[in-house]
């Protein structure tokens, strides 16, 4: 009012006036300045002003409150701090302090604080969940929290980190991976690349069970791809588990679907020794079947199988109890030449199983044969045989048939020496007939051609005079053909060297005008 001749201020619970001020106008306002906030400055205020009638009533209270007193509490998302549009999530706020309340603040203008009451877990945790939702892509959600006491509600704790609540949307995800490998040593430094062809301005990589998302503005290139690198270095046991990073447009407060998980495994955890084999051997032709055997004889509950630069995860394999050794088969089938590599296997426990123990000695597998992709990893051996194993049946049979043959043909010629064995017997009987046997006749004398009557004369006693001839004259017979059952077929037998006792001086005299008819020898063979 214009009469007002003096404003007052009062906290409530103290016996004094906290201040009093005098209006530089008629009816002006009066501020009054706290220099310096301390714990005792918490609490209700109210003010008065005076008039000559008196002093007014008090006005409605103003809380004040004063954070930082207290160690602030952690603040959460559950199930995970990006969410599909429209979707609900739940924040929770805790700290191991016995805070008797927790606040939810969200940023922004007009955001009215949210108070819940905390609730002791059996763990010694005190915690408070505050459900939030629809999550809608039309403004940034960020939260931050507070705890306090219920003797001081206007002394709070320092505010928790900041947690911004993601809206993902249905625009194409981007990919994730590393260079390095999947599996890292502590102390190495890991660069996980996030990239798209959606050419996304930022970038978000998320750890499941972590309360922040690492956010990085995006690179473009002339190509239209985007990326960003999210370096983690050095790398602690603490950065093992599995990562999701998600792309968006810098208008818009949507994010994209999230990539493919990527596992980051930390070796080194365990310093129990693991070996590795391989069976039949190291150097294997192109289709055969390979199992490689990971063992330890420490109690590991899983066991992991790596290729040097291999672009898939590593295979992971319960393992077994078997000869006091636990141990995990990985069945290869059909291998090609793309499985030449370098192997390692880890072994890992089901409490963690991000945290691998120091690998085993490297393994080099060799197959030689034509190359060709890596088929997937088979779940068990298979039951076909490898071409290897079909070579080799087709090679022994193949010389099992050789030799045979080679049998066969030994028999036919060994038959064949028989028969003419006992042909040149039967010749040799022939030729050696005793005296006063009976001459054979002679078979298809009639086919053999005689020039003329004197010559037939001629023949008649040369037939003869080599019939009488006695063996000590020389007589030697070189055959030209064996032994026919067609009657046409006619027998000849070449005279080599011979001596004939002629009973005839003289040839008959050829008729006149005709030349002497040449003198022929004939021998005839009985063949029997």
């Amino acid at each position: 009012p214009l009469e007002t001749q003096q404003y007052r201020l009062d906290q409530e619970g103290l016996q004094w006036t906290w201040g009093r001020q005098n209006p530089l106008e008629p009816g002006a306002k009066a501020k009054f300045h706290i220099r310096s906030v301390a714990y005792s400055t918490a609490g209700q205020y109210r003010c008065y002003f005076e008039t000559p009638a008196g002093w007014s009533e008090p006005s409605d209270p103003l809380e004040l409150v004063v954070t930082g007193v207290y160690s602030k509490p952690t603040l959460s998302v559950l199930p995970s701090p990006v969410v599909a549009s429209g979707g609900n999530v739940t924040l929770r706020c805790g700290s191991q302090r016995g805070y008797h309340h927790f606040v939810l603040i969200e940023e922004g203008e007009h955001r009215v604080p949210r108070t819940l009451d905390s609730q002791q877990l059996h763990s010694g945790w005190f915690q408070a969940l505050f459900p939030v939702g629809p999550v809608t892509p039309s403004h940034r959600w960020t939260f931050r929290c507070y705890g306090y006491y219920s003797n001081t509600p206007q002394v709070w704790s320092h505010r928790s980190d900041p947690l911004e609540i993601l809206a993902s949307g249905v625009s194409r995800k981007p990919s994730l991976l590393t260079l390095q490998g999947p599996v890292v040593a502590p102390g190495e430094t890991l660069t996980l690349q996030c990239g798209s062809d959606a050419s996304y301005d930022r970038f978000s990589l998320y750890k499941e069970g972590e309360r922040d998302l690492l956010q990085c503005p995006g690179q473009q290139s002339q190509a239209g791809l985007s990326q960003a690198n999210f370096t983690l270095s050095p790398v602690s046991r603490y950065d093992g588990g599995q990562y999701r990073c998600y792309g968006a447009h810098n208008l818009s407060s949507e994010w994209s679907a999230p990539s493919d998980p990527l596992d980051i495994l930390i070796s080194g955890q365990f310093y129990d020794t693991v070996s590795l084999s391989v069976q039949p051997g190291p150097t294997v032709a192109s289709g055969e079947n390979v199992t490689l055997l990971c063992q330890s004889w420490r109690q590991f509950h899983t066991f992991l199988l790596t290729k040097e630069g291999a672009a898939h995860p590593p295979l992971r394999l319960r393992s077994k109890y078997r000869a006091h050794q636990h141990q995990a088969e990985f069945p290869m089938s059909l291998v090609t030449s793309a499985h030449t590599g370098t192997y390692r296997c880890y072994g890992s426990l089901s409490s963690n199983p991000y945290l691998l123990s120091v690998p085993s000695d490297p393994l080099e597998l060799v197959v030689s044969g034509p190359s060709g992709d890596s088929s997937p990893p088979p779940t068990g051996p298979r039951s076909t045989p490898g071409l290897g194993r079909y070579l080799e049946a087709l090679i022994g049979v193949s010389v099992a048939f050789i030799l045979l043959l080679f049998l066969l043909l030994f028999l036919v010629l060994r038959r064949q020496r028989q028969s003419k064995h006992k042909i040149s017997d039967q010749r040799k009987t022939d030729f050696q007939r005793p005296a006063g046997a009976a001459e054979p006749e002679p078979k298809n004398r009639g086919l053999l051609r005689r020039p003329s009557a004197a010559a037939a004369v001629q023949e008649e006693n040369l037939y003869a005079a080599v019939k009488d001839t006695q063996p000590e004259d020389g007589v030697e017979l070189d055959s030209r053909a064996a032994a026919s059952e067609d009657p046409q077929d006619v027998t000849y037998a070449q005279l080599q060297s011979l001596t004939l006792r002629r009973e005839a001086t003289e040839p008959p005299p050829s008729q006149e005008g005709e030349p002497p008819a040449e003198p022929s020898v004939y021998a005839t063979l009985a063949i029997h």
